[in-house]
């Protein structure tokens, strides 16, 4: 997947790398940028991450980046591995899972679709072209045009994964 060279892009990338990993300082957080191809400047990082609501939280014995929470919840969030946030937004929010050829369709009570095809876009499973969520439906296609039962499958076994 290519993204573009927009500020919008790139801030995106800064939240999936802050809450996936401990980043105690910017010159790690724009280590991790240019691995991923995107040069950024300290002062245009600086302006990122305020502009992200970025705070500092000490967990352990160290200070790390957090993001607030979604849905207008302004408590920071400590990095989560994205696997364990899709589990826990399928065991919540999964109603049932269907399959034809690459596509996969998963039902959730309303209002449910849009935060669980989040979940499923920052987990970034390989096997996932992307989403597409309504209110209470996410359709997911898969890269394999035969994939959608083995991606059905992996999913409906996430919901098992303990909190």
């Amino acid at each position: 997947m290519t993204a573009p060279a927009t500020r919008i892009a790139r801030q995106r990338r800064i939240a999936e790398i802050v809450g996936r990993e401990s980043v105690s300082n910017q010159g790690q957080l724009r280590d991790l940028l240019a691995a991923g191809g995107i040069l950024v400047t300290q002062a245009t990082l600086s302006r990122d991450l305020d502009e992200l609501g970025a705070v500092k939280i000490v967990v352990g014995d160290r200070a790390i980046y957090a993001l607030p929470g979604e849905g207008g919840d302004s408590s920071p969030r400590v990095p989560e591995a994205p696997s364990l946030r899709l589990a826990r937004a399928l065991a919540d929010l999964l109603v049932s899972v269907d399959h034809s050829a690459n596509i996969v369709v998963l039902r959730t009570p309303p209002g449910g679709a849009q935060y669980l095809a989040h979940a499923l876009d920052h987990a970034e499973l390989g096997d996932v072209l992307g989403t597409i969520a309504g209110d209470d439906t996410v359709m997911i296609v898969t890269r394999d045009p035969i994939g959608g039962a083995a991606v059905a499958a992996r999913l409906l076994q996430l919901t098992s994964v303990r909190r």
